[in-house]
């Protein structure tokens, strides 16, 4: 049995599979809210990351009835981008500057000038946005050179679970591709941008393959969690990453929709397929030898939270979706740009805000959810309208995450995109796929091609309904944004 532990923003969850993909036991703990002291911060406490894995683990260990040793191997995945800053003793320096964090754009202009826009991009394959963790450490050096200076080492959010575990720095090449300071191309550290970017390379941990072994667990982790010591520890990979291998997007033309907090769609490739605008991330895949491509919306499954938190807080997430299934697609033309921490694709606008466009006397809390819900897969559509235009094949849509988990989402999802999509058995995202590469690790699969062949499964198909109607709603949805961008500070 193989364990998977996800280090998400809203919670961390941890799932148990057997060799077949079934899934033995899940249990997931909260995390505490993140805190936005200004507008456009987002902060966490990875402390808290650690004490809602020891929950999410034990819960595991409950409910399967197994003891920790008898998991064979675990991986990790998690939330990308955020920043985790500690000491030479391993110590927290400060709370973790998280993905969705925007207040960076001082530090992006200032690389974007110093290295050149089109040198950036042949460097790491990617733009300097405000959600990668370098310009956060830029951030952390202009505005508290106190904590700058006692740095020794710098993680992910999900590495830093992995240190607590095992006491070991390590990171895989596909969460490193969201850091900018890795040269994806290549799947090595970036000296040359870590130079220019004034960040010693001591830094920065070891880099692994997603399924490699890179530590075991400690005799601290094992105390701390029922994990038996000495269990292997894949590197695993970021959310996405470990989420597609979950999903078994490992072949060009294989696609995946995921809405989780954020929303992302999600491409494998064969080589790097570098947007000169930067529009789409390249990563590093989780798998050896392949790369991704993914356009992300920040605000997807937060552009419903915050609607049902703000203005619906005793109504449940089903009570609100069966209420906009009664609204025609299209809401009657009212829309919404879920753009509530700016937006990366395909923008790369960090002052980018969310609006309502369209209200009339006739609409009704149903269509504010309905437009909510089609808003987050129209600004989906705008990456699989990119791979379009950069020539990246798409021939299946696999959804995952809690965009997949509601018939209404689904099948506006397969209207908007004007393709049929898949659900797939296990529903587990990254945390599943985490597993595998763990598996992988341990050789209980020769690769992890292999092992997504053995244990991903379709269930059903959603095909469209309303493709027209929604396609002309997406021509509309197009406007709204250069129009935004016009008013005062959009």
């Amino acid at each position: 049995m193989f364990l998977g532990i996800d280090v998400g923003t809203g919670g961390t969850r941890a799932v148990l599979i057997d060799r077949t993909g079934v899934v033995i036991a899940s249990h997931s703990s909260e995390h505490a809210a993140i805190q936005s002291e200004h507008i456009g911060w987002a902060e966490q406490d990875p402390e808290d990351w650690w004490r809602a894995a020891k929950v999410a683990i034990a819960g595991v260990l409950v409910e399967s009835g197994i003891t920790g040793g008898e998991i064979e191997a675990v991986g990790l995945t998690g939330q990308m981008h955020g920043c985790v800053m500690l000491d030479s003793y391993g110590e927290v320096l400060r709370p973790a500057l998280i993905w969705c964090d925007q207040r960076t754009q001082p530090q992006c202009d200032w690389l974007t000038e110093t290295i050149g826009f089109e040198r950036l991009i042949e460097l790491t394959c990617n733009p300097a946005l405000p959600n990668f963790t370098l310009t956060k450490l830029l951030w952390v050096r202009e505005h508290q050179p106190e904590t700058f200076a006692k740095i020794a080492h710098v993680l992910c959010p999900k590495d830093y679970v992995r240190y607590k575990l095992t006491g070991e720095y390590a990171m895989d090449m596909q969460e490193a591709s969201g850091t900018l300071l890795l040269d994806v191309a290549n799947r090595r550290w970036s000296s040359e941008m870590a130079e220019t970017a004034g960040i010693p390379m001591s830094w920065l941990p070891r880099l692994f393959e997603g399924p490699e072994i890179c530590a075991k667990i400690s005799d601290f982790g094992a105390g701390a969690t029922g994990l038996g010591a000495g269990t292997p520890v894949a590197a695993g990979a970021g959310d996405q990453g470990a989420g597609a291998v979950g999903m078994g997007i490992l072949k060009p033309g294989s696609v995946s929709a995921t809405i989780g907090t954020s929303g992302v769609v999600f491409a494998s490739t064969d080589k790097p397929a570098m947007d000169r605008l930067g529009r789409l991330h390249t990563f590093c895949h989780a798998a050896p030898g392949l790369w991704h491509v993914m356009g992300v919306t920040n605000g997807a499954g937060l552009s419903f939270r915050y609607f049902r938190d703000t203005f619906a807080p005793a109504a449940s997430y089903d009570e609100l979706s069966f209420q906009a299934a009664q609204v025609p697609p299209g809401s009657d033309g009212l829309f919404w740009t879920p753009y509530l921490f700016g937006e990366r694709t395909p923008h790369l606008d960090a002052k980018a805000r969310a609006v309502f466009v369209g209200i009339t006397a006739s609409t009704t809390r149903a269509h504010f959810v309905r437009a909510v819900l089609e808003g987050v897969a129209f600004s989906l559509k705008d990456t699989i309208s990119l791979f379009a235009e950069l020539g990246i094949p798409v021939t299946s849509i696999r959804l995952g995450g809690g965009g997949a988990r509601g018939p209404l989402w689904r099948q506006i999802q397969a209207d908007v995109y004007g393709h049929p999509v898949d659900l797939l058995e296990a529903e587990e995202g990254g945390a599943f796929g985490a597993a595998l590469l763990a598996g992988t690790g341990v050789e209980a699969w020769p690769s992890v091609e292999a092992a997504c062949h053995a244990t991903v499964r379709v269930a059903e198909s959603i095909q469209p309904k309303s493709a027209r109607v929604m396609e002309a709603a997406y021509a509309e949805y197009r406007k709204i944004y250069p129009a935004l961008r016009s008013i005062g500070n959009h």
